[in-house]
């Protein structure tokens, strides 16, 4: 794994040398992530989207009244970006500049968002200290929405290795804590025309 350091650096030199518009990551409109996400939440509730760079999600649920959104992003860079798209209604939102797998989290969310995040990780070490932290985070009978890579996806995105899943390998990593509310396969388009297949699941924290 690379220092936090070296991947706060890596991350700021992408969104520095790229727009939003020109990652293969980008959609204009996140459709999946949505529908997932008000499926299982309700407006006042808490939400994070984890690993979230400049996408436009944030900004899709701040349009439709959701008011308890927290940003979490290893680059800076990426948080600015999201922060000055928003204008006056960042106020809305908490940007958190952090690394998932060391960031602590001082409060329970409804609902957490992952988006290409998780299948970065790669050491099963890594993977065990974000479901640790996913399981201090979700509130008890609260929802995890998580996009990886699916089995016939890319084995590198942005110069980095990923770990590929089917839905009940990603279900298996999460162990009893979580139990699978919802799956499906998204085919991302990339900018370019390339087509992204993605696994989707919606993973439920066991508990009252």
């Amino acid at each position: 794994m690379k220092s936090e350091s070296s991947s706060a650096q890596h991350w700021d030199d992408v969104y520095g040398a790229k727009s939003p518009d020109e990652v293969s990551w980008f959609q204009r409109n996140p459709s999946v992530s949505l529908a997932l996400i008000e499926a299982n939440a309700v407006p006042s509730q808490g939400i994070v989207d984890v690993g979230a760079g400049a996408s436009t999600l944030v900004d899709r649920l701040v349009d439709r009244g959701y008011s308890d959104i927290t940003v979490v992003d290893i680059s800076s860079k990426a948080l600015d970006q999201v922060a000055t798209r928003l204008g006056e209604k960042s106020d809305s939102v908490e940007f958190v500049t952090a690394n998932v797998l060391t960031w602590r989290p001082s409060r329970h969310f409804a609902l957490w968002h992952d988006r290409a995040v998780f299948h970065f990780l790669t050491n099963p070490s890594d993977q065990r200290r974000y479901v640790a932290t996913c399981s201090s985070a979700v509130s008890p009978g609260g929802v995890i929405v998580l996009g990886v890579f699916a089995p016939d996806g890319p084995a590198q995105c942005s110069g980095l290795s990923v770990q590929r899943y089917d839905d009940e390998g990603l279900a298996r990593v999460f162990g009893e804590q979580f139990s699978v509310s919802a799956s499906q396969r998204e085919e991302h388009v990339t900018p370019w025309g390339a087509v992204q297949p993605f696994t989707w699941l919606v993973l439920r924290r066991e508990g009252s």
